[in-house]
C-alpha cells in the first residue's frame, strides 16, 4: 500500500500561454544574437577593405602625434611617490583600442602585457612600474584590488603558462610543476602570493596569463579623462574593486 504524504505541496501549475511565450522568447533572443554575430562579422570584413581618405590619415597622424606629446608632458609634471600609495598591490586593466596611440604607448602597453581591450595584470608597485602607467595612463584604469576579487579573479579566470602555452587552473599538479621550487602548490598558494606581494610575486604574476575580462551588454564608453576628473582612466584605488565585480 503506498503511502501519501498529506503535508506534500502541489506543483507549481504554469499556463500553457506562459510557456508557448518563454519558448518564443527564447527563440527571438537566439536569433537576436546571431543577427548581431553576423552583423559584427560584417563589419570587420568590411573593415580590412575599407579605403581611407586623405583627411584619414592626417587625423590619425595628428591624434598618434598628440598622444605622444601629452605623455612626455605628464611624465614632465607628475612625481612619482612609490611610498605614498595605499597599497604595494595593483591591478591594471586596458580600457581603449589602438586608435590615437603612438608607437611608445604600445610599446609600453606590450610590455604591462595588456595586448587586449579589458585584459587585467596584476603588477607591484614601483618607480618603474609607476613611469609606465603614467605613460600609458589614458588608456589603462588600475587600483587596489581587495582579497575577494584576488581570488575571484584567480580561481575564475586563472590561467597558467607553461611553455608558453595557455593552461587552465584546473589541476594543482600544473601549478606544483610550474612554481612547486617556490613552495606554491596550489591555486590558494597563487592568490595568497599575490595578495600578500610576497617575495615570489613576480613569478607567480608572471606565470598568470593576462585575464580576459567580460564586457557587459550595456558597456559604456570609456572616457580617456582621468578617474578623479569624471573620467574612467587612472587610478581609481579602492574604487578598482567596483569596476572588477562589473567585468568578472
Amino acid at each position: 500500500m503506498v503511502m501519501v504524504d498529506e503535508d506534500a505541496k502541489p506543483l507549481n501549475y504554469v499556463h500553457e500561454t506562459v510557456l508557448r511565450k518563454r519558448k518564443v522568447n527564447e527563440e527571438w533572443a537566439i536569433k537576436k544574437r546571431e543577427r548581431v554575430d553576423a552583423r559584427k562579422r560584417r563589419f570587420t570584413e568590411n573593415k580590412k577593405f575599407a579605403i581611407k581618405r586623405p583627411e584619414q590619415f592626417v587625423k590619425e597622424y595628428r591624434d598618434k602625434e598628440l598622444d605622444r606629446v601629452r605623455t612626455r608632458q605628464r611624465l614632465k609634471l607628475r612625481k612619482l611617490p612609490a611610498i605614498g600609495l595605499k597599497s604595494n598591490l595593483l591591478f591594471v586593466i586596458r580600457t581603449q583600442g589602438k586608435n590615437d596611440m603612438c608607437p611608445q604607448t604600445r610599446k609600453v602597453l606590450r610590455r604591462l602585457r595588456l595586448t587586449h581591450i579589458l585584459s587585467g595584470v596584476f603588477l607591484r608597485v614601483n618607480d618603474s612600474v609607476l613611469r609606465m602607467l603614467t605613460n600609458v595612463e589614458p588608456f589603462i584604469t588600475y587600483g587596489y584590488p581587495n582579497l575577494k576579487n584576488v581570488r575571484e579573479l584567480v580561481y575564475k579566470k586563472g590561467v597558467g603558462i607553461i611553455d608558453k602555452q595557455p593552461v587552465p587552473l584546473t589541476d594543482n599538479n600544473v601549478i606544483e610543476q610550474a612554481l612547486g621550487k617556490y613552495g606554491i602548490i596550489c591555486i590558494e598558494d597563487i592568490v595568497h602570493e599575490i595578495a600578500t606581494v610576497g617575495p615570489h610575486f613576480i613569478t607567480v604574476a608572471s606565470f598568470l596569463w593576462p585575464f580576459r575580462l567580460k564586457r557587459p551588454e550595456r558597456f559604456p564608453k570609456m572616457k580617456k579623462k582621468p578617474y578623479k576628473n569624471g573620467g574612467d582612466s587612472g587610478n581609481r584605488e579602492e574604487h578598482i574593486n567596483e569596476f572588477i565585480d562589473m567585468l568578472n
